[in-house]
């Protein structure tokens, strides 16, 4: 089974990115940075996610969020799948801070129990086979519209969404244009998905 290890992010600012990842979220080794100056504007066609176990903790985490210079792209609030709120990085990547549960159980802690990676492709099926012959079995599926897979014991979740769906989920035009700015490590070897999101060996991934 394939496993992630981490998820790299390429910017502008290593430093200053590094600062807000650790400043807001507490991140160390799931996400990755690097230095890129590969053009790119708009929607860059990923999300991620930090899933928590309470509302209180998505207030924290959005909180210490917007302290740290994030832009807010939807205010956490209710909805019928739970709670959540979403923003933009400095660097440009957006976050989902989000709980199944609309009800606090305990003191709010700026935690989370896993990080998620959402894929906005064109063809959510097609995308499906891929990864299913990329070493990925699917955990759950709706039709054209989600995948989730399972990816083992790896500190990074992969799902797969229709990427004007993810867009609107975001809270943005699903307009875009350029790199990703994404790359993915796991314990595979290098390839790249039909909608140009890249996959490296782990260890190449932190050589760089």
């Amino acid at each position: 089974m394939t496993s992630i290890a981490c998820v790299t992010l390429e910017v502008d600012d290593p430093g200053a990115a590094e600062h807000f990842c650790t400043t807001a979220f507490g991140l160390a080794g799931q996400v990755r940075l690097r230095a890129a100056q590969a053009p790119t504007a708009g929607f860059r066609g990923f999300t991620l996610s930090l899933v928590t176990s309470q509302p209180g903790n998505v207030d924290a985490l959005f909180e210490a969020a917007v302290t740290a210079g994030a832009t807010v792209l939807k205010p956490a609030a209710k909805s019928l799948w739970g709670y959540g709120g979403v923003v933009r990085a400095p660097d440009g990547t957006i976050w989902q801070l989000a709980s199944s549960s609309k009800k606090d159980s305990g003191p709010a802690a700026r935690e989370f129990d896993e990080i998620v990676l959402l894929l906005g492709v064109e063809d959510v099926k097609a995308s499906k086979r891929f990864y299913v012959e990329h070493g990925l079995p699917v955990a759950k599926s709706f039709g054209g519209k989600y995948v989730e897979f399972e990816t083992g014991s790896g500190p990074v979740k992969l799902s797969l969404y229709k990427r004007r769906g993810l867009a609107k989920v975001a809270g943005v035009s699903p307009e875009g244009t350029g790199s990703h700015r994404l790359v993915i490590g796991a314990d595979t070897g290098a390839f790249t998905d039909p909608d140009g999101f890249a996959w490296e060996p782990v260890s190449q991934t932190a050589s760089r």
